[in-house]
């Protein structure tokens, strides 16, 4: 699995993916990020990467060009043949069924583990272009025919934050990404409730215990317990 990560802030991510399952998959080789900054390929000055919007408006929109130039070269990179190999055919829509294109959108469609699943199973390279400012000259979704997605009913800065998060939670659906397999919440009850050692402690005066179901060893008591705060929560 290969995520192209178009961002104007490469070292945003960066720094997340020394960390934690991102890290270990891309050196057991299960995964790799790479990422390419729009501004290396303008050709204005400055590598200016936006501009003000057609129509009027506040805020700047960026370029579509020289994000179509970072796909193509990071896809490039791997010996693959992808959908731009002629920039000029700007507006074609070849389809890459090994390939997701991937534009981040307060108005997509929401992203659930459902289709981290799918995606995780379904292709081969995952584009992920990271919009600033008042977002990105919508020619490049036309031109990749890419689906927009959100991660929530809230407007972030920019796109970074949810390409870390769709990198993050495809990445576990990888065989030999986690050490157990059923530490992947499809496959167990997952509880919303843990505890760990010691039994109790006390706190400002007040003790605070595990429950008892969680100590005796009864693994059916504890999967029904584990079912029963899972309802609790969605109460």
């Amino acid at each position: 699995m290969r995520f192209h990560v178009i961002t104007l802030f490469p070292d945003s991510i960066r720094s997340y993916r020394e960390a934690s399952i991102i890290s270990k998959a891309e050196s057991k080789g299960l995964i790799s990020i790479l990422l390419s900054n729009p501004r290396d390929f303008s050709t204005h000055s400055h590598n200016k990467a936006d501009d003000r919007p057609y129509g009027g408006g506040p805020g700047m929109v960026m370029y579509a060009l020289p994000i179509l130039k970072a796909i193509h070269h990071s896809l490039s990179g791997n010996g693959l043949k992808r959908v731009l190999r002629k920039l000029s055919s700007l507006f074609s829509t070849t389809k890459d069924l090994h390939t997701k294109y991937v534009l981040f959108s307060p108005q997509g469609k929401k992203f659930t583990n459902i289709l981290a699943q799918e995606w995780a199973s379904s292709y081969k390279d995952i584009v992920l272009i990271c919009g600033r400012y008042e977002g990105v000259d919508d020619r490049v979704r036309e031109a990749l025919n890419a689906e927009e997605i959100s991660i929530g009913d809230y407007v972030l800065t920019g796109g970074e934050l949810p390409a870390l998060v769709v990198i993050d939670a495809v990445t576990r659906q990888i065989p030999g990404v986690l050490g157990n397999e059923e530490s992947k919440e499809s496959e167990r009850t997952a509880s919303p409730r843990m505890f760990t050692r010691p039994e109790s402690f006390v706190w400002n005066g007040n003790t605070y215990s595990v429950p008892e179901v969680l100590i005796e060893g009864n693994h059916a008591k504890i999967e029904e317990w584990r079912k029963n705060q899972q309802l609790e929560i969605k109460k």
